[in-house]
């Protein structure tokens, strides 16, 4: 069967530079405090307007097509992971295609957060090796800074997101030993709401977090947004920090054990482990379980 190589790789940050002493005008904060939980110095912010998630990920999908030796019109498919879509719809995919100037080709968005682009990753993979395209684009791109909360009560989220993007173009390879060799998916709906955007949505308030003095959940359950939901910082993102990372601490090193064994690996033949970078102290914590260097 053949596999799926990574043919070419992109990537676009914005030139606005945020350090950390930079948040601490906007909320209770400082240096230690930030990089002593998320080891985070600096993050990038894109401009309120002209930069959003499409045209950071266009940038990124210039570079990893050049670098595949191929141009946009030799796309095939479109894969684009994000959360902070330009759009609530159409999707980002159809907005890169029609940046880059592509055929009517099919482009899916992927809503999967943080994992998004590993999800989208095995999404292509799937595509190449059954032979359907031989040229996917792929990309993760966010645009978070515009929906974060730059106040004390928000400052647990905030500090930890920046915006950019990148992107890969996949293509098929008989050779052994090249390329994707497996992906390993798994979720947990139990606690969806420990790391959630509760508005706008159309869940009509059936979960609401505890307490909800500050708003009204009346007013809320009859509109799309309501002045209750931004008071009650419901259109900003919500973590439960501590259950995040309990959750991060025990399921990565099991699902990197898993692809390893399905490889006939084991973590002494890791040479490099590249993790979601949110936190820190996690990847610390993954480092010690799997015992790497």
């Amino acid at each position: 069967m053949q596999q799926s190589k990574i043919a070419g790789i992109g990537y676009y940050v914005p030139k606005n530079v945020f350090t950390n002493e930079d948040l601490k005008k906007y909320m209770d904060t400082s240096d230690e405090w930030i990089q002593e939980r998320t080891g985070i110095k600096e993050r990038r912010y894109a401009d309120r307007e002209g930069e959003t998630t499409t045209t950071m990920g266009v940038e990124a999908s210039k570079i990893a097509i050049e670098r595949a030796g191929i141009t946009p019109q030799d796309i095939d498919f479109i894969v684009f992971a994000t959360l902070s879509p330009d759009y609530y719809f159409p999707g980002c995919g159809v907005l890169l295609q029609r940046a880059l100037k592509m055929k009517e080709i099919g482009a899916l968005d992927v809503r999967n957060q943080c994992s998004g682009f590993v999800y989208a990753l095995s999404v292509a993979d799937q595509f190449i090796k059954t032979g359907m395209y031989k040229n996917i684009l792929v990309v993760g791109a966010e645009k978070h800074s515009f929906g974060l909360d730059f106040s004390t009560r928000g400052r647990n989220i905030s500090v930890i997101f920046g915006d950019g993007a990148g992107a890969v173009v996949l293509q098929p390879t008989q050779q052994k030993g090249q390329g994707i060799l497996s992906t390993h998916l798994h979720s947990d709906g139990d606690s969806a709401e420990i790391l959630a955007m509760y508005n706008p949505g159309t869940h009509a308030n059936h979960w609401v977090p505890e307490p909800v003095a500050a708003f009204d959940k009346a007013e809320m359950g009859q509109m799309f947004m309501s002045h209750a939901m931004i008071d009650g910082a419901q259109n900003f993102p919500n973590m439960d920090g501590p259950a995040v990372f309990k959750k991060a601490i025990v399921k990565m090193p099991e699902v990197v054990e898993e692809a390893l064994a399905a490889n006939g690996l084991t973590a002494a033949d890791i040479d490099m482990l590249i993790p979601h970078q949110a936190n820190l102290r996690i990847a610390q914590f993954v480092q010690q379980k799997l015992k790497l260097t």
